[in-house]
């Protein structure tokens, strides 16, 4: 009786780890999605300045954000990530990578035949157009190729096990397009693509689980920094107030906010890339921002008092 029990358990444990890991299989964009076309470089730079790519793919401690070598160190509470290489050098970047990887590697979080760590937003990035993704490669192929190789990521057991990104992806990765409201504008269209695709706003501006997972009630409400001990400002209506769109559109393009201060820390270096986009862009951000419902969102710690003089 007992064996025979202990045969069905081993029979189910053994069916259920087979069902585990095909469901964690990583995913791909096939080549037969990619038809043939010629790039728009023009768009392909949007979409680079609009991801954000060079604020963490470029070579630390030097001014040209063209040059993608990699080595950013991102802390977090699942260990240290290293930014990769993804200049057009073929042995150290992507250079060698063809269309359908760099696609995969957006849209599905997959590169050969494993699964990215979400610290690379691709968990924003699948909602992103096909057309826009092919035209960011194409632009990223202009870019000078670096030598530079990137240390492995140091990452604590289990989450150095790449397999269970593939658990993680079952709970927290939706891969469905971005389908614009037919009854909004298009200026705010084009800003909720920009804020929840290449943007990747809300990778920053959220919390997050004890896993990681985004908050999805409240999304775009501020937290924790994900890769450091900065708090993140909620930027729904209930934390940047009677913010105009002017007034983000100022944000996004110097920097400068309507108290007089500037934006500082990781912020700072998304200006540099926002600061680069179309005007038109800026304002649609602005517009999607705006319309945002208002969301209570984790309370930042307080601040040790300081010392009274005597």
């Amino acid at each position: 009786m007992w064996r025979k029990l202990i045969l069905v358990v081993v029979i189910l444990a053994v069916l259920a780890a087979a069902a585990l890991w095909v469901l964690t299989i990583p995913g791909s964009v096939p080549a037969s999605a990619l038809s043939p076309r010629n790039a728009n470089l023009d768009n392909g730079r949007t979409m680079f300045w609009a991801g954000g790519c060079p604020s963490c793919h470029a070579t630390p401690k030097q001014e040209d954000k063209t040059q993608l070598g990699g080595g950013l160190a991102l802390k977090s509470p699942f260990g240290t990530f290293y930014v990769p290489n993804i200049s057009s050098d073929s042995s150290d970047g992507i250079g060698g990578w063809s269309e359908q990887q760099f696609v995969t590697a957006m849209l599905r979080g997959s590169a050969d035949g494993d699964h990215l760590y979400p610290a690379f937003p691709y968990t924003s990035y699948a909602h992103m157009r096909l057309d826009d993704v092919r035209d960011l490669f194409a632009f990223l192929k202009t870019l000078p190729p670096v030598k530079s190789s990137v240390p492995d990521h140091d990452l604590t057991f289990p989450f150095k096990i790449r397999r269970a990104t593939g658990v993680w992806k079952l709970l927290f990765f939706d891969t469905t397009p971005f389908q614009p409201d037919t009854s909004k504008s298009a200026a705010w269209n084009r800003g909720a693509y920009l804020v929840n695709g290449p943007g990747h706003c809300a990778e920053c501006h959220s919390p997050r689980n004890l896993v990681g997972g985004i908050v999805k009630s409240q999304r775009f409400a501020g937290g924790p920094s994900p890769v450091g001990e900065d708090w993140v400002p909620n930027i729904t209506p209930k934390g940047i107030g009677d913010y105009s769109e002017a007034d983000i559109v100022e944000i996004l393009t110097t920097g400068t906010m309507p108290n007089g201060d500037s934006v500082g820390g990781p912020m700072a270096e998304v200006v540099r890339t926002t600061e680069r986009l179309p005007e038109a862009d800026r304002k649609a951000i602005a517009t999607y921002i705006k319309s945002l419902p208002p969301v209570e969102g984790p309370k930042p710690p307080e601040k040790p008092k300081e010392p009274e003089q005597k």
